[in-house]
């Protein structure tokens, strides 16, 4: 018993140093999600706002390599399983990009834009007429020197 704990130990060890433990466990959820996932129950149909939150987020997503995360939420929301050509949700968002903003998910460049307090232009991105409209209070404002102390 006392090998076997030792071997284990010594394996988890060994993965987490590699960095793909974290991998495995989200493999692992995303294949319990879809042995658990009742495709009996119809899912409602997606809207046009959900449809294009839920394509940013996955490009986040995919971007920074959460592939099973992504994986389990096109699943839950019903999302075609092809991506949305980012051209497409360009032009539904009227969202200008310059050369840089092309090689960042588009989720960096409305951030950029709304942390500027949306009137400057972003140089990663400038929105002009979007569709979200969030209230701007503490966006684009530094933290004071009392909260920086603290961290």
């Amino acid at each position: 018993y006392v090998r076997w704990f030792l071997v284990v130990t010594a394996l988890k060890e060994a993965l987490e140093k590699r960095g793909v433990l974290g991998q495995i466990r989200a493999n692992i959820r995303a294949e319990v999600f879809h042995a658990l996932d009742d495709q009996s129950e119809p899912r409602p149909p997606l809207s046009r706002e959900n449809l294009l939150i839920n394509e940013l987020v996955r490009e986040y997503l995919e971007y920074n390599k959460y592939k099973y995360t992504a994986s389990v939420l096109t699943a839950e929301a019903g999302q075609p399983e092809v991506p949305l050509d980012r051209q497409f949700l360009v032009k539904e968002l009227n969202i200008v990009e310059d050369a840089n903003a092309k090689s960042v998910p588009l989720l960096y460049g409305i951030i950029s834009h709304f942390l500027r307090g949306g009137k400057e232009e972003s140089t990663q991105s400038i929105l002009k007429g979007s569709l979200l409209s969030y209230p701007r209070q503490n966006l684009g404002k530094p933290p004071t020197e009392q909260n920086q102390k603290g961290r």
